[in-house]
């Protein structure tokens, strides 16, 4: 860990001895009127894709190094893009966006995961399940349908432990983790501004709160062909454990299904409530329209506080009155959020050059129609943030000039190309690990329960195989 520390004092003592050189600000001075988007070549581009190869192959490749040396991988990578973009466009300038990225985006996001995390910790759902295909297809459901009330985080976090309970039988259960990332982590959440992030971004520039049910249709598709699929894969590799004499404990008397630690529901509810009054309490009481100033242009608006205060009073409250036995039945570790908090503010950063050259060029693609909106606003969600990706289209949407439709912040977007950009962002971001937060946090939970899960790449293979062939059919049928 030595070698860790020094390499992070070395590397931050470089960035902010550019920052400061004299030259360096007289750069960023002379390049302030010129749009950033439109000045950055794409070369800033490949930190984000050394970040994201480093995810893919270094646990394949240098497994314990990895693990040990995954903050360094992540400094590296992003002073990799802050050190050349400060020297071309001033400390400044990228001061201010790497404060940005932090305030902006980062804190609320790592929050929000952090106090769903920690709250869905300390719920167990206890009782005799035995993980048939039947049970798996009931539970992967119910998941799915807590997504859009409870956010896919959430739902993750309070499901993904019983599942793989009930499973621990299992020899084959690879499949139930994918098609669980598949539903509740991403799918799931379409139908409201709290399952998804992007849509919250939706319900702040002002599509109505309950809009979302517009998609039912398409998630009911999307759950009837995905479960439906799943209910196959799973049946064959059930056969195949029994075939090898697998089967699940019996007990004499069943314990009875029940929820322990059910009070931390008012808890979940507390962040709920949080990330909703984040979008009304601005349209409600004029006093949080303001912000507090951080440097620049950069602020921390007073919601997005309020935001921060609450969820980490409800993770707090949830710890403190929770037994620890209930944790421990959980098996509850602080490895997965470690993991996403770490790597999130590595991608976040090197991220910030593809995101602006897309804020600026976004509308230059060419897309007008609605199944490309679909597409590509889904494939950058597969590999971006996914909210800032849904406001670009959002906006490139807009900037059409429709004159009906659903009326938003600056003009009018029909409805089907809004369902397009949703479920875009939405559902893509089951095609990688790294296209929703959750994902990671499953696999992490997957893993330290001696669960095998594929690789960046071979998680790609599930996602391409299972995945594509029921967007093409959300195409064919809502968006042409």
């Amino acid at each position: 860990m030595k070698f860790t520390k020094k390499i992070v004092w070395t590397m931050s003592m470089l960035l902010c001895t550019l920052m400061m050189t004299p030259a360096v600000s007289m750069a960023a001075e002379s390049g302030a009127a010129e749009e950033l988007g439109n000045s950055l070549s794409l070369w800033y581009c490949i930190p984000f894709a050394g970040m994201l190869l480093c995810i893919a192959i270094c646990p394949l490749v240098i497994g314990g190094l990895w693990e040990k040396y995954k903050p360094v991988a992540v400094i590296l990578w992003s002073l990799a893009f802050l050190i050349p973009f400060a020297i071309n466009f001033g400390g400044s300038e990228t001061l201010e966006q790497l404060l940005e990225v932090v305030f902006g985006d980062y804190i609320t996001f790592i929050v929000l995961l952090f106090g769903l995390f920690c709250v869905a910790g300390n719920i167990a759902l206890e009782g005799d399940l035995a993980g048939t295909p039947k049970v798996n297809v009931l539970m992967l459901l119910i998941g799915t349908l807590l997504s859009s009330w409870i956010g896919t985080t959430g739902a993750s976090m309070l499901m993904i432990r019983p599942l793989i309970r009930a499973n621990k039988w299992r020899k084959r259960k690879v499949q139930i983790v994918v098609f669980f990332i598949f539903l509740v982590s991403n799918i799931g959440g379409c139908l409201t501004p709290v399952g998804d992030p992007p849509l919250l971004m939706g319900f702040m520039n002002g599509v109505d709160f309950f809009w979302s049910l517009h998609l039912f249709p398409i998630l009911l598709l999307n759950v009837v062909l995905l479960l439906t699929l799943f209910f196959i894969v799973d049946t064959s590799a059930y056969k195949k454990d029994i075939a090898e004499g697998l089967k699940p404990e019996v007990k004499e008397s069943k314990a009875p299904i029940r929820l322990v630690g059910a009070k931390n529901i008012i808890f979940l509810v507390m962040i709920v409530g949080a990330v909703i009054l984040s979008g009304i309490l601005p349209k409600m009481v004029p006093f949080f329209k303001g912000s507090i100033k951080i440097y620049g242009d950069v602020v921390f608006p007073y919601t997005s506080l309020l935001e921060v205060v609450i969820i980490l009073l409800a993770a707090l409250l949830s710890y403190k009155t929770t037994n620890k036995q209930v944790r421990d039945d959980n098996h509850f570790t602080w490895d997965a959020i470690k993991e996403v908090a770490i790597l999130f503010i590595g991608i976040f950063i090197t991220m910030i050059p593809a995101l602006l050259i897309l804020s600026v060029k976004g509308s230059d693609l060419g897309i007008t129609k609605n199944w490309q909106f679909f597409w590509m606003t889904g494939l950058l969600s597969s590999f971006l943030d996914n909210t800032p990706t849904y406001l670009v289209f959002f906006k490139t949407a807009v900037s059409l000039g429709m004159t009906d439709g659903i009326q938003v912040i600056g003009g009018f977007i029909p409805k089907v190309m809004l369902m397009a950009i949703s479920c875009g962002a939405v559902f893509m971001g089951a095609m990688t690990y790294i296209g929703n937060a959750p994902n990671f946090m499953v696999r992490s939970i997957a893993e330290e329960n001696g669960i095998k899960m594929p690789t960046f790449f071979g998680y790609m293979l599930w996602s391409i195989g299972c995945l594509v062939p029921v967007f093409l059919v959300d195409m064919l049928i809502f968006f042409m």
